[in-house]
C-alpha cells in the first residue's frame, strides 16, 4: 500500500513536471538573436549609438526575431533599451510603412548594457514582418522602425 501511494505520487510529480517544462519550452527554443538576417539598420548613420536586426529561420512555419542592439559609445552602458515585433497580414511590399499586425510580440524592455531582445513571431514564412527598437542615449531618445520586411 505504501509502495503503491509513492508510485502514485512520483507518477503525479513526473507528469505536472512534463507540463511544465513541456509549456515553457516552445517559445524559448523558437526565438534567438540568430539566423538569416533579413534586415539591419544603425542610427544615427555617422555615429551609430544603436542597430536593429531581424533574423529569419525556417521552424514552425517561418520564424522571425528581432534584437536592439547597442553600438559604438553606447555598447557595454546599462540604458533603457526595448525591441517588438509584429508579423504583418501583408506579403508584399517590403520598406513600406503600413502593416496589418496579425501577431505582435512582447515587448522586450529594460536597462540593458548589450541589447534588447529576442522577441519573436512565428507563421512568417509568406508574410512581412515590422520591427520596433528604441535605444535612450545622451539625454534623447533613438528610435528604428524598420516598415515591412521579409516579404
Amino acid at each position: 500500500m505504501i509502495l503503491r501511494r509513492a508510485f502514485g505520487a512520483l507518477l503525479a510529480l513526473v507528469t505536472f513536471g512534463t507540463v511544465l517544462v513541456g509549456a515553457a519550452a516552445p517559445s524559448q527554443a523558437a526565438v534567438a538573436c540568430s539566423g538569416t538576417i533579413t534586415y539591419s539598420y544603425a542610427w544615427p548613420v555617422s555615429n551609430p549609438v544603436a542597430e536593429l536586426v531581424i533574423y529569419y529561420n525556417s521552424s514552425n512555419g517561418g520564424t522571425n526575431s528581432a534584437c536592439m542592439y547597442h553600438r559604438g559609445t553606447a555598447n557595454g552602458v546599462s540604458v533603457r533599451t526595448s525591441v517588438q515585433i509584429t508579423r504583418c497580414a501583408e506579403t508584399s511590399g517590403a520598406g513600406s510603412g503600413t502593416c496589418t499586425a496579425t501577431a505582435v510580440s512582447s515587448k522586450d524592455e529594460g536597462s540593458y548594457a548589450y541589447y534588447a531582445g529576442p522577441r519573436g513571431v512565428t507563421g512568417t514564412a509568406n508574410n512581412c514582418v515590422n520591427a520596433y527598437g528604441e535605444i535612450d542615449w545622451a539625454d534623447s531618445t533613438y528610435w528604428i522602425r524598420s516598415g515591412r520586411q521579409g516579404c
